[in-house]
């Protein structure tokens, strides 16, 4: 009786982590919103990350998160570190294209709780009086996060974070 049981765990066990090898190796999260704004006056809230306390949703995780701006005050060469509690981890982010208007791509490593290199795009698109803007991130899921993935939702958990950040931007440049 034990044998089998034990068999029967061992099976599934297998089972659940072929199935997490089956899973695709990289992910997007990618979320939109429309500002009745001008690109133009979105875009320095992007592309200047002194700006970013003011619509960021991950500015407010650790009130006494360390922050370390160097490089260029904005756009490309612009680079971030963070080092904060166990929900702000530690990393790095750094603009690495600034399309005036229209695009900037982040470098962004974790160190905490977790590393990870990922790419951020933020994309402002023009249409009549309103700009959509989408805050979208890219990386590699190495084999521990197909398997945790199996058992959360890591487009619903960013995404939201995404929603948050989306809707201080919007409040932020239609006030």
């Amino acid at each position: 009786m034990f044998s089998t049981i034990l068999v029967i765990l061992i099976v599934l066990v297998a089972v659940v982590l072929i199935y997490a090898a089956t899973r695709p190796d990289d992910f997007i999260v990618s979320r939109s919103v429309s500002i009745k704004a001008s690109a133009d006056a979105i875009f320095p809230l992007i592309n200047d990350f002194r700006r970013w306390p003011t619509w960021s949703p991950y500015e407010k995780l650790d009130p006494d998160m360390k922050r370390t701006l160097f490089g260029a005050e904005s756009g490309k060469g612009a680079a971030y570190a963070w080092e904060g509690n166990g929900q702000a981890g530690k990393g790095r982010m750094e603009i690495v294209n600034s399309v005036p208007s229209s695009l900037v791509s982040l470098k962004l490593d974790f160190e905490k709780p977790f590393r990870a290199n990922n790419t951020v795009d933020f994309s402002l698109t023009p249409s009549g009086d309103s700009t959509s803007v989408t805050w979208a991130m890219r990386g590699s899921r190495p084999f521990i996060a197909k398997l945790m993935g199996l058992f959360m939702n890591f487009d619903t958990l960013i995404g939201k974070d995404f929603e948050v950040g989306l809707a201080n931007l919007k409040r932020a440049t239609e006030a």
